[in-house]
């Protein structure tokens, strides 16, 4: 009897992953990808969403500047260190967003953390590298908690940058990966800084 419940139990979890009408595995690597177009969040030069450089840090202001959105505080990974963030989740409690405070007590910058969002030239969260077409003059490598990725600024756009991960990369990491592994690397964050 335990084994039968088992294999319902197993049967209803493939089934509801089946069924997800957002995500989906490629069947190749296993990578996790996009099926769903849906953009919660517009990335542009001067906003994310609703929040510009004159927003406020503070969860009243970011849910004014993100209609529909709640705010709860998190601790996560920046390319030194960790520290505090408000993340902007939607109302089916997705978090699309992690926002960071400045010294003037106004937004310092905004992550972009799900491929419900869209960046500046359409760059969504579990794109590659060659999907995107960055160029890698305009990378850099990452250091620290980011060593191994490659943090590169978006077309057109200088106070974007686009954080790219491979997957299972053994270094070096005092440089960026060779071309052949910057091409598969996907896209793991879309940062935002206000303009100056």
């Amino acid at each position: 009897m335990r084994l039968r419940d088992l294999g319902l139990t197993l049967l209803a979890a493939v089934s509801v992953i089946a069924c997800s009408p957002t995500a989906d595995f490629d069947g190749t690597s296993s990578r996790l990808v996009s099926t769903s177009n849906l953009t919660l969040v517009q990335i542009t030069e001067d906003s994310v969403g609703g929040i510009t450089k004159e927003t406020s840090y503070g969860s009243n202001s970011i849910e004014t500047a993100l209609p529909g959105f709640t705010t709860e505080g998190v601790q996560t990974a920046v390319e030194n260190n960790t520290e505090w963030a408000l993340a902007a989740f939607n109302t089916d409690g997705f978090q699309v967003l992690q926002v960071f405070k400045g010294q003037n007590g106004k937004v310092r910058s905004v992550h972009g953390v799900t491929h419900h969002l869209q960046g500046p030239n359409g760059e969504r969260i579990g794109m590659t590298f060659a999907d995107i077409g960055t160029a890698r003059s305009n990378c850099r490598v990452g250091k620290n908690l980011w060593r191994g990725m490659a943090i590169c600024k978006s077309t057109g756009h200088p106070n974007v940058e686009l954080v790219y991960a491979i997957p299972g990369y053994q270094g070096p990491f005092n440089e960026l990966p060779a071309s052949n592994d910057l091409f598969d690397a996907e896209l793991q964050r879309i940062l935002w800084t206000p303009k100056s």
